[in-house]
């Protein structure tokens, strides 16, 4: 079979996702372990289309994996050392995994040279609201799930790098942005920006402080305040303004 091709794909450029979701208080990222034996992890991923833009592959790319669109995406890094190469892993997974590799299933040599070429990747995080995501396989999946930030496994090539130099990015972005707020629910309360917060940086604010910074930035509009039955004051719902 002939799957890749310059006239299809822009060659030695790839687009690897680092999709961050949050929920109960943890930080997750979605990961898919390769339909293959030997226990391969990867982020989610793909080639660039002749016909369609960076971000435009990027957006596609997170639609296939997550089921959604209007995701909040950035690109935060390129990864392009010399030895950067899938031909060593790609010669273990046809090694272990040769009843897979066999009649139309063949790569040709072409092929083969395509995929284990050099490629220099464009490093993107998303930042979705876990509770509208589908995460959906790949005929190369084996599994597509979400892995706490602590609990990354270990992850083909550079990915576990990637995943690192994400949070740092989203980190350093949140001296003076709130996307992170992408993450949460349509409305949320205060509470709730302060323990995404504390949970992204691993600290604890103190709350006054934290509340004044965060309505500083003059990006959130106050609704009615959200009932919870409890005897305490109930807490106000906020949004992003409109």
């Amino acid at each position: 079979m002939h799957l890749f091709n310059n006239k299809s794909y822009i060659p030695q450029l790839a687009i690897d996702c680092v999709i961050f979701g949050y929920q109960e208080k943890e930080l997750k990222v979605l990961i898919s372990k390769l339909n293959f034996k030997g226990d391969i992890y990867s982020l989610p991923s793909g080639f660039i289309l002749q016909t369609e833009g960076i971000d435009e592959a990027a957006h596609r790319i997170l639609k296939e994996r997550t089921g959604i669109s209007n995701i909040f995406l950035e690109h935060y890094k390129n990864f392009g050392q010399a030895d950067r190469t899938n031909k060593a892993i790609l010669e273990n997974i046809i090694d272990k995994n040769k009843e897979y590799f066999v009649g139309d299933l063949m790569l040709s040599d072409a092929d083969f040279e395509w995929i284990t070429g050099r490629f220099v990747s464009l490093g993107y995080y998303a930042l979705v609201d876990i509770n509208k995501v589908t995460p959906t396989k790949t005929e190369l999946d084996e599994s597509m799930e979400w892995y706490n930030i602590h609990e990354i496994p270990i992850m083909m090539m550079d990915h576990n790098g990637m995943i690192e130099k994400a949070l740092e990015s989203l980190r350093l972005n949140l001296d003076t942005n709130i996307i992170v707020l992408n993450l949460l629910p349509e409305t949320f309360t205060m509470k709730e920006v302060q323990d995404l917060y504390e949970t992204i940086f691993e600290k604890e604010y103190a709350r006054n402080n934290f509340q004044k910074k965060i309505l500083e930035l003059n990006v959130l509009e106050r609704l009615e305040k959200k009932f919870t039955g409890a005897s305490n004051k109930a807490p106000y719902l906020y949004r992003f303004k409109k």
